[in-house]
């Protein structure tokens, strides 16, 4: 009888606690889940876009990487995996190079490892005069265009040396779209370090939740997001996001689509 008791005033307790708790959590994640729409449906104070993929289509860099590789175009995204493994051993190493002086002596670490003889000499030159030539996506301009003549401030935000990102806006027309140019060379850590995120928006005088980075790259959308950012992914071919990260408030296939929604904004 007594254990009957104390399983009646157990079980009794239990429903009351769960009782008592259940509304309390859900109304709690009702709530976080407004504050988070609400977040959303405000314009940020400041659009950061990286440069290289999003802005700039690749093919030409990734024609001549392939060249370099004897023809062997399925290495190139070895070549750009082992580019970014490294830059991330640089920041975590506090030392830095440029993105394109790490991208290769990457090259030349992929060629070594499938039998492919390249120099310095030739690796730099498979990458850095291209890559400061390449033009933008085609629906890139516009979108920059409407996106501006819609009040919005348009920050570039790069891994490139901040000569080489000068130099690849000169030549694909970009410079007169952007307010500001941002590289991580001033900070001397590589996206997708934290303290990059929060160094640019310090620059940009801004809250990390004022800020939007617009990329094509699963691996820089993870990192704006963890330092607090909100994120527009663009997913050109071969992209993905991470799928261990928070997912961005905006997914489309170009640039074009993103300003759309970023102008529906309020």
């Amino acid at each position: 009888m007594k254990k009957d008791r104390r399983n009646f005033i157990k079980n009794a307790t239990l429903l009351s606690v769960t009782g008592l708790g259940l509304p309390q959590m859900v109304l709690s994640q009702n709530t976080q889940k407004n504050i988070i729409m609400k977040t959303e449906l405000k314009r940020p104070k400041v659009l950061f876009f990286d440069v290289n993929e999003t802005l700039l289509d690749l093919t030409a860099m990734k024609k001549s990487v392939g060249d370099a590789l004897g023809g062997r175009s399925d290495l190139l995204p070895l070549w750009f995996t082992t580019m970014l493994q490294y830059s991330l051993v640089t920041t975590v190493g506090r030392q830095y190079e440029a993105f394109g002086v790490i991208g290769a002596a990457a090259l030349k670490m992929v060629a070594a490892n499938n039998g492919i003889n390249l120099s310095e000499e030739e690796a730099k030159e498979a990458i850095l005069p291209p890559l400061r030539s390449i033009p933008p996506h085609p629906e890139v301009k516009e979108s920059l265009k409407k996106l501006k003549d819609a009040g919005y401030k348009l920050v570039s935000f790069t891994n490139s040396s901040n000569i080489g990102v000068e130099t690849q806006f000169k030549n694909a027309g970009l410079l007169d779209y952007f307010e500001e140019r941002l590289s991580i060379e001033d900070i001397g850590k590589f996206k997708p370090h934290t303290d990059a995120y929060d160094w640019a928006a310090r620059k940009m005088g801004i809250q990390a939740n004022e800020c939007m980075l617009v990329a094509a790259h699963g691996w820089d959308i993870a990192g704006a997001i963890w330092a607090g950012w909100r994120g527009a992914f663009i997913s050109r071919p071969g992209a993905q996001l991470y799928p261990l990260s928070p997912k961005p408030e905006i997914h489309e296939s170009d640039l074009a689509l993103t300003a759309k929604k970023l102008i529906e904004l309020k």
